[in-house]
């Protein structure tokens, strides 16, 4: 990259510093950690001093520039800032200290954000030794753009500014999307009360052909053949089938016909963090599953596929669901509770009527999610664009 001024060495700039203090039994320690790929400087757990291998540590202040020797190659670098003023850091972090006269701590936080300084870092890391660190004398060589102090700070007042402005719009695009998936969430739970009301309920077993789950055998993969999913492949919602394993032929038709999904069927995740999501089975394509995954294969005279998708939704089946889970490490719903959750059953034109009243909202969220999602990649896309015209001098800044 060709920057608008001449290059230093850091090592011009700033000087390697330590504060060390032993760790002492009994203590607690503040730890900092450094994140990857400009992320910044955080918190990390509290140590005691009876807990660490390393003979001393070493209390880091605000504006020390914090580097992490193993991953420095992937952007583990950062300035420290006040509220991490006091926490403590191993040798593997080795603090450095801006010259006060000559860099502005500022000026450096955001070159640490930049895919150049990145390069850099990686540069100075390869072949250092067996596990690639960089020593700090490779760090100090690491070449920067250096205007006056005065330029440096104008400079990072303008980027802060501009920075300020991204963070505002990605937090009210965050909050927008949130409110987004409450007003599908409540026209689910509004749809599911109603037809509740108006028409009663049933059992998903009575109005279910079957319901079960994988499997419980695990099978030899093959590199091709029938595909077989695992709970990620429903997780969003939507059946796909990225990332999937494949099995024989021989054993997919070993498989009980209840355990073989057909088009209609609705898939349930029923364990962890992604416990509730049904998915409905929308292709001819033959697979099968993981037992993690259940499959429920509702009678289409009584039960609309979509309609079950949308009531598997609501509110209070969710919770439904997670006050039914057995084991604690990775919850679970047993097949047998799944059988007891209630379903509204309005007649089927009453239910086709309501599908389509709830898919025309649930594309019109589509629509919305996905005008945000692009967004949001905009929005990340313009802090790298800022800090390449600021290094390169192309950055409108106030020069009063």
């Amino acid at each position: 990259m060709t920057f608008a001024w001449p290059e230093s060495a850091i090592g011009d700039v700033a000087d390697q510093i330590e504060r060390p203090e032993v760790p002492i039994p009994g203590r607690t320690f503040r730890q900092i950690g450094v994140r990857l790929w400009g992320g910044g400087a955080y918190e990390r757990e509290p140590l005691d001093g009876s807990r660490t291998q390393y003979a001393r540590l070493n209390r880091v202040e605000k504006d020390d520039i914090i580097v992490n020797k193993i991953w420095a190659r992937n952007g583990s670098v950062a300035v420290v800032p006040e509220n991490l003023t006091g926490c403590y850091c191993s040798t593997e972090f080795p603090l450095f200290r801006p010259k006060p006269e000559r860099l502005d701590a500022g000026w450096f936080h955001w070159i640490t954000k930049t895919r150049w300084f990145w390069k850099q870092c990686d540069s100075q890391s390869r072949g250092t030794s067996g596990k690639n660190r960089i020593r700090p004398d490779r760090f100090l060589a690491i070449p920067i753009p250096l205007p006056s102090l005065q330029e440096q700070r104008r400079i990072v007042a303008r980027i802060e500014e501009l920075a300020a402005k991204i963070d505002t719009a990605q937090r009210l695009r965050k909050e927008s999307s949130a409110q987004g998936k409450l007003l599908e969430v409540s026209a689910i739970d509004n749809v599911f009360q109603a037809a509740a009301r108006d028409y009663g309920q049933a059992s998903l077993d009575q109005v279910c052909l079957s319901i079960t789950d994988g499997d419980h055998v695990t099978p030899s993969f093959t590199e091709k053949g029938v595909p077989f999913i695992f709970v990620g492949n429903v997780s969003t919602g939507r059946l796909h089938f990225r990332g999937c394993r494949f099995v024989s032929e021989e054993y997919f038709q070993t498989l009980d016909a209840s355990r073989k999904p057909g088009k209609g069927d609705v898939l349930y995740s029923a364990v962890g963090a992604t416990l509730g999501i049904p998915a409905v089975v929308d292709s001819d394509r033959g697979f099968c599953f993981q037992r993690h995954v259940a499959i429920l294969k509702p009678d289409k005279l009584r039960l609309n596929p979509r309609f079950l998708w949308f009531m598997l939704r609501a509110r209070s089946t969710y919770e439904l669901a997670w006050k039914s889970t057995t084991g604690s490490a990775q919850p679970t719903v047993p097949l047998r509770r799944i059988r007891e959750f209630p379903v509204p059953i309005p007649p089927p034109e009453g239910q086709a009527r309501l599908v389509s009243h709830l898919e025309d909202l649930q594309m019109r969220m589509d629509v919305s999610m996905d005008l945000q999602s692009k967004t949001a990649a905009e929005l990340d896309a313009l802090l790298p664009s800022i800090l390449d015209k600021a290094f390169k001098g192309e950055l409108l800044v106030n020069r009063e």
